[in-house]
């Protein structure tokens, strides 16, 4: 067994800040090509809806691979063995390409949309919007605090410097760079992070298998696991990991504003295309990655101070040399920059379209000029707040989880949106609010599960099974194959859930979420008698700047009318 901490290999101080000068140097020179003259609003959230294959494919491989799924599919494959990895990274990649056919209708309906919020504007009101838009601030900066947990967990180990030295360089770092072009520097960017990232995986993963003793590790090791642990169809692994991450990935997919972005981005006709690729790239990379966990857990490691978060940066001291060492740093930081600017650019383009352009500015009246101002202020703002949580450095894995769970809540009513005209503001608002109010004290055992509580909660789970499945299915068969689904999902799980599925509380307390949702959302809008005319948002949402131009173009022409 590898002691706690024991021969830990360290870069230097200046070695350190030379390759973060190196590696954030390097993006914010890339950013220079982005030149003033191209400075607007509209390409400061969206890059102009015109971003193509190559650039497209990268960006959204990058941001998925956050260092925070790098971290928690370590996590996964230590605390369950070798099926968590594969529950995390398969589902993980899954739910990248369940994106593209819901991503499709959404383009087709809002083609110069900036922001998921900004439809539900139009499509329903200030309150659904805005109910979208902060779950999706909220979101962003637990990605933001776990991506600088990892980055601080990697410094504080692999040099001289403390934890929080580490997430002050990280953060200062990624707001640099970001600052300035908003979401063209982050997708410019990504396209570099994804080659160290792959390059650094393929290299580091064999070594580090070999200096733990290869194939025969998998002998030697295998009495530091369970049974469930050395099960390759683990019930653990699926129940803790696997099921709660295809319930917490789906609710990403849709309801996640980074990712709206690229979809707004990409040239239209290329996001299938575009989504495919990315599933590969991402699946090969955070499985290969979280065998890291699996190495450790066969090897005897003990996660340093008794915290997974460090098992990565652990693994890494502890069997590389320190060149394959710095590459490490590299690849994560490239990991965590890559996410994290994603995460900037999408809290600045809420604030920019949702709040400021149509909650404050009045109606066609948003100055781009402040929308630029509020967006820069915006990333600032973020970035302190996600430094000051990230010093309570909290379980990563934990805030996936948590935060996956909590867009549950949003999924059925936000795609509903897109595609059933009966779908009303209040059914929306409610159905949101009634399911958030049944996930929290599920989730956190808030309620005792006995007697006919817990069998509630679990019919209200079964049909959120239903419910996820359905949705897929939804994706790219139609309705009538989905409600098919969801009814044998329903009534296939029913008898082995039912008195069961309430003891796993992160499972329970997200499919209840999914379940409440649907039906209350459901249940209110049916027997509605006013259609959504959809032709309305792809009239109402375009350019920000056009939108000022021709604003101005009109006053000049009313005024030459009047002299």
């Amino acid at each position: 067994m590898v002691p706690d901490g024991a021969g830990l290999n360290q870069l230097g101080g200046w070695t350190v800040i030379s390759l973060l000068v190196l590696f954030f140097g390097g993006t914010l020179l890339m950013t220079f090509f982005i030149g003033r003259k191209n400075e607007n609003a509209d390409g400061y959230m969206t890059a102009g809806n015109k971003v193509g294959f190559g650039i497209s494919a990268a960006s959204m491989t990058a941001t998925w691979i956050w260092a925070s799924s790098m971290y928690a599919s370590a996590t996964s494959g230590y605390t369950y063995g070798i099926s968590g990895p594969i529950h995390y990274g398969l589902w993980g990649a899954l739910m990248i390409l369940f994106i593209y056919p819901f991503g499709k209708r959404i383009r087709a309906v809002a083609p110069k949309a900036h922001t998921l919020a900004e439809i539900l504007y139009v499509r329903h009101g200030k309150s659904s919007q805005l109910m979208l838009a902060g779950s999706n601030i909220v979101g962003s900066l637990i990605s933001i605090t776990s991506n600088f947990i990892a980055g601080g967990a990697l410094i504080a180990l692999l040099s001289p410097f403390n934890f929080t030295q580490g997430i002050v360089f990280i953060g200062t770092g990624i707001l640099l760079y970001s600052l300035w072009s908003g979401f063209r520097a982050s997708v410019l960017t990504d396209a570099a992070q994804i080659f160290a990232m792959l390059g650094a995986v393929i290299i580091i993963i064999p070594v580090v298998f070999f200096a733990t003793g290869g194939t025969d590790m998998f002998v030697t090791g295998a009495a530091n696991l369970t049974p469930q642990q050395s099960s390759f169809f683990s019930s653990d692994a699926f129940l803790n990991q696997g099921a709660p991450y295809i319930a917490a990935v789906l609710a990403y997919a849709i309801g996640n504003q980074t990712i709206a972005q690229r979809l707004f981005a990409v040239r239209e006709d290329l996001i299938k295309k575009t989504f495919i690729t990315a599933t590969v790239g991402y699946g090969a990379t955070i499985i290969g990655i979280g065998m890291l966990g699996v190495i450790a857990l066969y090897a005897g490691v003990v996660p340093l101070d008794g915290d997974t978060n460090n098992l990565i940066p652990q693994m890494a001291a502890t069997y590389l040399s320190p060149v394959l060492l710095g590459l490490f740093l590299v690849m994560i930081v490239a990991a965590l920059s890559s996410t994290a600017d994603s995460d900037l650019s999408a809290m600045s383009s809420i604030m920019m379209a949702d709040v400021y352009g149509q909650n404050i500015a009045k109606e066609g009246q948003a100055n781009p000029k402040t929308m630029l101002f509020i967006g820069r202020i915006t990333m600032v703002v973020a970035t302190g707040a996600g430094l000051y949580f990230a010093s309570g450095q909290l379980n990563i894995l934990d805030l996936l989880v948590f935060v996956g769970a909590l867009w549950g809540a949003l999924v059925f009513p936000v795609i509903a949106s897109f595609y059933w005209e009966k779908v009303t503001n209040k059914a929306f608002t409610v159905s949101v609010l009634v399911a958030l109010a049944c996930f929290i004290p599920v989730r956190f055992a808030w309620i005792p599960m006995s007697g006919a509580t817990g069998i509630i909660v679990d019919i209200l789970a079964t049909v959120g099974i239903g419910v996820v499945l359905g949705l897929m299915a939804f994706g790219f068969f139609g309705l009538k194959v989905a409600k098919i689904v969801a009814a044998v999902a329903i009534l296939a799980t029913a008898p082995f859930a039912i008195g069961f599925l309430h003891d796993y509380a992160i499972l329970s307390g997200s499919l209840v979420a999914y379940s409440v949702s649907t039906l209350v959302c459901y249940f209110m809008c049916f027997r509605n008698q006013a259609n959504f005319d959809f032709d309305t948002i792809k009239e109402r949402i375009g350019d920000f700047d056009n939108r000022q131009e021709t604003n101005h173009e009109s006053a000049e022409a009313l005024l030459e009318k009047k002299a």
